[in-house]
């Protein structure tokens, strides 16, 4: 079956911030975004109830824009507790491995935690939180052409046996080998 939506890619992907000012620096000032556009209501216009909010709206590179919403009369912010906290992220992508050492070193000079970089066979990864609590990865793609194509071959394969079997099915082992130059 196939459908009749042909997307053209993600307008925006939007979660809730605690302080839409502090999280526009932030993002601006950490991972070089630039703020775009705002939008602020009293009202929300899908449903018409009274619930005042700041939607703000960062530049993520690649036509990629990352948003946010202030709610004041919303409870504090929380999240789901029966997720871990490493499962819910977003993750950006850098051009380089040197990009993502540098990337490490300058959050780290500004006070951020992070974690890694982390080798995943064809990529390799840094993980650190923003000031909301949302988990924030940065990528670099290290793969082959040969490691892609053989990833798209086996997906099918791999979403079958966890299907039936809900264990990590062993057709990418080689993903987890540690590079040979390490």
């Amino acid at each position: 079956m196939t459908s009749p939506i042909k997307l053209g890619g993600v307008h925006h992907a939007a979660y809730r911030c605690k302080d839409a000012k502090e999280t526009v620096e932030w993002y601006e000032r950490m991972l070089g975004m630039t703020y775009t556009t705002a939008f602020a209501e009293d009202h929300v216009p899908s449903t018409g109830e009274y619930d005042p909010y700041m939607h703000v709206f960062l530049d993520a590179g690649g036509g990629n824009v990352l948003a946010f919403f202030e709610l004041p009369n919303q409870p504090d912010m929380g999240r789901d507790e029966n997720t871990p906290a490493w499962v819910q992220h977003l993750a950006f992508k850098v051009g380089s491995h040197d990009e993502l050492v540098a990337a490490k070193a300058h959050l780290e000079a500004h006070g951020v935690d992070v974690l890694g970089p982390t080798h995943h066979g064809i990529f390799r990864s840094i993980y650190f939180f923003d000031p909301n609590g949302h988990r924030i990865e940065l990528a670099c793609d290290i793969g082959t052409d040969e490691q892609y194509a053989e990833l798209r071959r086996v997906a099918p394969l791999m979403l079958d046996e966890w299907s039936r079997t809900k264990k990590a099915p062993r057709h990418a082992d080689w993903l987890h080998q540690p590079p040979v130059n390490e």
